[in-house]
């Protein structure tokens, strides 16, 4: 099997070719693109409803929430490493650039919420880190809008990879994150959970810095 770079890999997934994401000691899942590049329904809408002003998509993928946000009347911009994942969410009509979300990204210090949804809460494979670093992308006040696994299901970190007919992309760090263990871990990153919704069979959460922390 030919290894190549995720971004090879996720680019064809978006364009079709059946992938599964690769866990060590678990079964292969598939990867969800249909969902992804669907148009936002009833759930994405109410996961938009709990953005404020200025919104950073993470990890926005083809787009369908970076453009649901748009059309709900928010300065939005997605942010993917794929430049596939860029294209599409431009064909949308939303705004978007290829940018690492632990690099440099537009508008440093003046988003008022960063979502992470469709398990991007994942990204960098440690969910603390990840927050830490959304706090420095948020204006004072703002807040992170991110999606977690549900009941029951516990915080892992480990090493993944994406698998396609003929090829694999190379391994990457990924995390899951469930709602039990939110609380503990929006603490180490220094944000309050200050609301939690279910969204059919979805969990969205509401984080925000403490009163009275300091902006970083």
């Amino acid at each position: 099997m030919i290894e190549r770079s995720f971004s090879e890999v996720f680019a064809g997934a978006l364009h079709g070719v059946p992938t599964v994401v690769v866990r060590h000691g678990e079964e292969p899942t598939a990867l969800p693109v249909d969902l992804w590049s669907r148009t936002a329904d009833g759930h994405d809408l109410a996961l938009v409803g709990l953005c404020c002003g200025p919104t950073l998509d993470v990890g926005c993928g083809p787009g369908r929430l970076t453009a649901a946000l748009a059309a709900a009347g928010h300065v939005a911009l997605g942010i993917d490493v794929v430049e596939a994942a860029v294209a599409l969410t431009r064909e949308r009509g939303a705004s978007a650039v290829r940018r690492d979300v632990f690099a440099r990204v537009p508008g440093e210090g003046r988003w008022a919420t960063a979502l992470l949804a469709d398990g991007n809460i994942g990204i960098g494979g440690d969910p603390v880190a990840l927050l830490h670093r959304l706090r420095r992308l948020l204006a004072p006040g703002g807040r992170v809008v991110v999606e977690v696994e549900g009941p029951g299901v516990g915080t892992a970190r480990g090493w993944a990879s994406l698998e396609a007919p003929g090829h694999r992309s190379r391994p990457f760090r990924w995390a899951t994150l469930g709602v039990d263990d939110l609380a503990g871990v929006a603490r180490s990153a220094g944000l309050d959970v200050l609301e939690v919704h279910r969204l059919g069979e979805r969990h969205a959460a509401v984080l925000s810095e403490p009163t009275g922390a300091p902006s970083w």
